[in-house]
Parts: structure tokens; sequence; C-alpha cells
């Protein structure tokens, strides 16, 4: 039996509404049962600070919520797994984070597997991210991008789970910083640039101290900025770590795709392809590109026939998704989104648009049932 803190599940803890699962002192005996009631904020906080803890296979209910979820609960429940792995890589670092970290990726994983193109949706649509704290969403959306790819390049899921892990972590002893300098106009102080240079080999530091022993998962951490051609960071390696070849180009594709205060994202079509130009006929850059499509969910395309819309689906071919139309060919709102299939006649994507030019906004839970239909 495996334990997790209760403090990494305080998002599914509600006052005054009956537990979830049982909650045990941190010697496992039983403390309070499932449906008991929590009635204030003083007696989930002497909760956290007497080691309170849950049966990490109780937190497997997920699965089961997320199987009876309807397709408009889907971008709520994204909300709730990225915000929880946002605390846990926030959280000081200490003894129990392996498990905290297990705790809050397994719903990010069961979300990823029940629906891919919702993932990749997340991955393409990070400005939709609003106030995120960038250093955790790049964390989250490399970790996407990392599973995603692995799988294609059909790696044993423990394999794919660790490198996923190891995509989280791999800036953990900057991750503050990481939000400061997505607002930072000015040039990298020198102090700021000491961190960066030495953030791979920090984070491992910071991972072995937690008790991670997993030593493929600290290699990756400590190799995730080397390039084969020698001109990475910071050893200037040729010869990587399998996982760390990966996980160093799922970080530069799905940087391209993140806007920060003085740059504007790079359409996702255009970050796939100067991937393709940098590492044309690398297996891993292949299965990164093929994974996502020619135009991945998230992304504003225009039709042949003259509407505009989003991608909310991956088609049977790379450039023939599922579109969610959200203007008319004369470039009025629809008062509906409508489902066009690329591959139908007419109907073909002729180029990318830029959000801003549509003007539209349709919910997330609108647009996640129109991709289930």
């Amino acid at each position: 039996m495996q334990f997790a803190p209760l403090a990494t599940v305080k998002h599914r803890i509600k006052l005054g509404v009956p537990l979830p699962f049982n909650i045990r002192n941190n010697d496992h005996t039983l403390l309070l049962a499932r449906g008991k009631v929590i009635c204030s904020e003083e007696q989930m906080d002497a909760l956290f600070e007497r080691g309170a803890l849950v049966d990490s296979e109780e937190l497997h209910s997920f699965r089961h919520e997320l199987k009876n979820a309807r397709p408009e609960d889907l971008p709520g429940l994204w909300n709730q797994s990225m915000e929880r792995v946002g605390k846990t890589l926030r959280a000081n670092v200490q003894k129990d984070f392996c498990d905290a970290l297990d705790a809050a990726a397994k719903p990010v994983l069961a979300l990823i597997e029940h629906d891919p193109d919702l993932a990749i949706f997340q991955v393409v649509r990070q400005q939709a991210a609003g106030k995120t704290h960038y250093g955790v969403q790049h964390a989250i959306h490399t970790a996407i991008a990392t599973f995603l790819a692995a799988q294609r390049l059909e790696w044993p899921l423990a394999r794919t789970q660790t490198a996923f892990k190891a995509a989280l972590t791999m800036n953990i002893s900057i991750v503050e910083m990481q939000a400061r300098l997505a607002m930072q106009v000015s040039p990298l102080t020198a102090n700021q640039r000491k961190a960066i240079d030495e953030h791979p080999q920090r984070s491992v530091e910071m991972l072995r101290e937690a008790g991670i022993t997993d030593e493929e998962w600290l290699t990756t951490v400590g190799q995730h900025h080397e390039n084969e051609n020698g001109s990475g960071y910071p050893n200037k390696l040729r010869r990587l770590n399998e996982l760390a070849a990966l996980v160093t180009r799922t970080d530069m594709f799905t940087a391209k795709l993140s806007p920060r205060v003085n740059r504007q994202p790079i359409p996702a079509h255009q970050a796939a392809r100067e991937l393709f130009m940098r590492d044309q006929g690398h297996p891993m850059t292949a299965a990164i590109i093929k994974e996502f499509g020619v135009y991945p969910p998230g992304c504003f395309v225009k039709l042949a026939g003259g509407e505009a819309g989003i991608v909310i689906k991956r088609g049977a071919g790379a450039n023939t998704p599922i579109v969610a139309v959200l203007t008319n060919r004369a470039g009025d709102a629809m008062m509906e989104p409508m489902r066009r299939n690329c591959a139908t006649a007419g109907h073909g994507i002729v180029g990318v648009v830029d959000e801003r030019t549509l003007r539209v906004r349709v919910s997330p839970e609108k647009l996640a049932a129109l991709a289930a239909n």
C-alpha cells in the first residue's frame, strides 16, 4: 500500500462536503473515514501539520470520475489537474516529493490517455492559459509532448512515464525565475545567466536531496539542454541519454509555442517546420511532428470556402483535421460553432490564421463537446 500526503490532494477536499477518501495518520492508522466532513480551514490545517496521509489507490478514483465525465467536463478537469501539478512543483522539494509528484501526475496521465487530442490542445493553446505560472505551464506542456512522442516511438510504458516525470522536473531549480523571465523585457542579468547555466545540475541535486534515485530520470534532467552537435550546456555533450534526447526536442518545440511579454507564440505548423529543418531525418523529431500533425488541435485555420475556425481534433490525415468553424465566409461570427471535417470536399485547409483577426471567443467546454460529436 502506498500513501501520499494529504496536502497534495487539498483541491479534492471541500469544507462541509463528505470526504471522497479515508484520511490516515502518519503511522497509517485510520484518522477520518470516507464520508466524514471537515468543517473548517483550521481543522484542515491541523491535518496537514500532523502529516496526514491518503491511500494512493483511493486516488485512482479519478479514472472512474474521468470515465463518467461528459466531454464538456474535461477542460475543467484539465485545469484542476494542472493546478495540482503546479502546486507540487512550486512547493519546497522535500523527502515526500516523489510521492506527491506521482499523485499529482496520475490525473494528467489519465487525461492524456483519455483524449490525446485535448492534451495536444493544451500544449498548442498556451496563450489560453491566462495567468498560469509560466514555469509550471512549460513543464507540463513539455511533459505532455514527451509522453505522446514516446508513445509514438513505442517505448515501454515505464520508460515513457520516466520521461514524462523528467520533463516535469527538468527546471525545478528555476521554476519561479522562469515566471519572472517570461515577463521581463530587459536583458538577463549576470546572476540570471549563471542560474540558467547551472540549472540542469542544480535540478538534479534538488531531486537527489528529495530522495529521487532513478538514475535515468536524473540523467535526463541533467542533460536536457545538451545537443548531439556539442553546442548544448552545461557539459557540451555529444552523446545523450535517449530520454534526454527526446526531452531536449520537446522542450524546444513547446517553448516555440509559448507567449512571452515581448514575443508572440510561433504558430504550431511553423514551430514544427523549424524543428524539422534543424533536425530533419531524426526519428524523435519525426515522432513529435507526426503526433501533432500539420494542423494540431488548438491551431486556427481558414478553409477553402472562406470559413475560419479552430482545429479541435486530428483527422485521418496530417492535414485533414476536424475544425470548429467560428466565422462564415464573409468573416462574420457564427451563432454557434459548426463542425467541419477537412477531408470533405470544399472544406480543405488553405492556411493558418491569426486568432486575433477572428475576434470570436468560444468556451473550451463548448469546443470539447463539439469535438466529441
